[in-house]
């Protein structure tokens, strides 16, 4: 039953860290990657449908994003949504292709997005931070329904908070790695 606890959390904290690593991989460093259109979706035939299950996106140059739609009829369609996105990038299309340059970014631009990922990794903490909670919660109560011993809890804490450790340096390097390449130049 305590390895059932321990399982779910070593689990959820693995799934903190993915979800760090995709909201991170959101943000934009001035050089191209695919994964900046994961959240754009295209109208089509009245379906709204992510954009890499209609087109390939492929990247020619180190910051150009060149997406192919699958149905050239889309294309239009395509850059109309690229527009409306978030992203901030105008597209440039020549009838079968669209384009899209990655602008280089301003210093103080980088230091928001530092911050940004600064916070984000701060965020995914605070998640780890409740698993470890909610599973030393689980402990006691085994342990209040004699379930497990007093020593029994004590050595599952602490292979919680090994855990919680080992995840919370990991989302640490995530977030320096992300940072270090917002910085470069």
């Amino acid at each position: 039953m305590a390895d059932l606890i321990f399982n779910e959390a070593k689990d959820k904290m693995h799934k903190a860290q993915e979800s760090l690593q995709r909201s991170l991989g959101q943000i934009r460093a001035g050089r191209a990657n695919a994964s900046l259109l994961d959240r754009v979706s295209v109208t089509y035939y009245g379906v709204p449908t992510p954009l890499n299950q209609m087109a390939s996106i492929s990247i020619p140059e180190a910051r150009v994003l060149m997406v192919t739609p699958f149905d050239k009829s889309m294309v239009q369609e395509v850059e109309k949504a690229i527009l409306a996105s978030d992203l901030g990038i105008t597209p440039t299309s020549d009838g079968n292709v669209i384009r899209l340059v990655i602008p280089q970014l301003t210093e103080e631009r980088r230091k928001e997005l530092a911050k940004e990922v600064k916070k984000e990794a701060e965020q995914a903490k605070v998640v780890v931070r409740n698993i470890r909670r909610d599973a030393i919660d689980e402990y006691k109560k085994q342990q209040k329904a004699s379930e497990i011993t007093e020593d029994d809890l004590r050595s599952a804490e602490k292979e919680i908070q090994d855990l919680t450790d080992r995840n919370i340096k990991e989302l640490d390097k995530i977030a320096s790695d992300k940072e270090k390449e917002l910085l470069e130049v």
